[in-house]
């Protein structure tokens, strides 16, 4: 975030990086981002930009695919995510962070992400799979060792360096991956041959009976792929969003108060707390041509950018930038649609933004209704050093 900053200060809201040999242009203007995800997508590649993702995820999840085969996994992926439907989920989502709420320590610090975890867990095992998790003892299990494994960031930087084909990146796959498949194929398998599979109304159910324009479904192989891409993008991010939300919250105690009952104000909370505390900092496209971005030509095989965590803290969008201000988004107010992106634009925005959404209103109000959270340690430094870290909010329930 510093040297984003710096070189934003210095040349502007458009500059390039060279890594790897290749320019990275960043964009930090909303209208520059709007041509980037408002782009023909055979010319704007992000499927090929995600390359490090592809041992964890497999080559076939919709964050790998471009054009139409990206298209056509999109289409037969939505209907779970449709708004009515993600609606039978909030009574689970309560009944989840209710449990855990007694798993919480009182008049003792601890570490809120962790719980966070646990909660997001649970509740997209119950969406994907329509079982609690202690029916998939086993899966839920291999899933959060995997988890472990590769979602620590210093763990990701090493793989991102080494690539996917390295020895490393191979001992995952078969020491953590390799019996997560099994398991995943094993409950693949045995949900294609329920007889009351068209009765249901889990996303793996509703992903099994999707049909494309030629009437084909999704193979075994795509689901396992789609279904590790959903677990991990709807547990692990929503979870770090909700422990930076308790974060800021527990600094501002009135904000908690006020929450509760007010479901505009709630719903500001969570967009403000996407907007300061970004889980993806950028999101990348590769050009497969020359594309116009910004008033400049740009080649092809340039890497162009929209830096999230840039966009988000423009002056000019939102006053005191650096402030937890819920306020910006009540009454309409907030940016244009280019200026808050934490779920990315276009048509890759992320299938499950409004999910996300929902839960982390679940989750807030429901902890904020039942317990006391105060604020464990000194005020974090984020923005006064501007520089990103984990978050390591901690709290005391009362």
């Amino acid at each position: 975030m510093p040297f984003a900053v710096e070189c934003q200060a210095r040349y502007g809201d458009m500059f390039t990086m060279r890594i790897e040999g290749a320019p990275w242009v960043m964009l930090a203007d909303p209208e520059a981002i709007r041509e980037v995800f408002s782009a023909r997508p055979e010319l704007v590649h992000a499927g090929e930009a995600n390359e490090i993702l592809r041992p964890t995820l497999g080559p076939r999840s919709i964050l790998l695919l471009d054009e139409a085969d990206h298209l056509r996994q999109r289409k037969l992926m939505l209907p779970p995510f449709h708004g009515e439907r993600m609606q039978r989920y909030r009574d689970a989502m309560v009944e989840v962070t209710e449990r855990e709420l007694q798993r919480m320590p009182v008049g003792r610090a601890f570490a809120m992400r962790p719980h966070m975890q646990a909660i997001t867990l649970e509740v997209i095992m119950r969406a994907i799979f329509g079982a609690r998790s202690g029916e998939l003892r086993r899966l839920r299990e291999l899933l959060a060792r995997m988890l472990d494994r590769v979602a620590r960031p210093r763990r990701l930087l090493m793989l991102a360096l080494l690539g996917p084909n390295s020895a490393p990146m191979r001992r995952l796959a078969r020491r953590e991956l390799a019996p997560l498949d099994a398991e995943l194929h094993r409950v693949i398998a045995q949900r294609r041959a329920a007889p009351d599979i068209e009765d249901r109304d889990d996303i793996l159910s509703m992903l099994l009976l999707a049909r494309d324009e030629n009437g084909l479904g999704l193979s075994d192989g795509e689901l396992r792929d789609e279904l590790v891409t959903l677990l991990l993008a709807g547990h692990e991010t929503t979870a770090t969003s909700l422990a930076w939300a308790f974060e800021r919250l527990t600094r501002h105690p009135e904000m908690l108060d006020r929450l509760v009952a007010d479901d505009d104000y709630r719903d500001a909370v969570v967009k403000e707390t996407l907007r300061l505390r970004p889980v993806i900092a950028l999101v990348m496209r590769t050009l497969t041509a020359p594309l116009d971005v910004g008033g400049r030509r740009l080649p092809a095989g340039a890497k162009v950018v929209p830096c999230i965590l840039l966009v988000h803290r423009r002056e000019d969008l939102y006053p005191e930038p650096h402030a937890f201000r819920p306020e910006r988004f009540l009454n309409g107010g907030g940016p244009g649609a280019y200026g808050w992106v934490p779920f990315g634009g276009g048509v890759r925005r992320c299938l499950g933004a409004a999910f996300a959404q929902m839960e982390m209103s679940v989750v807030l109000q429901t902890v904020a209704a039942r317990v006391r959270l105060d604020p464990v340690g000194l005020p974090n430094a984020f923005a006064a050093a501007r520089s990103p870290s984990s978050p390591r909010a901690g709290a005391r329930c009362a």
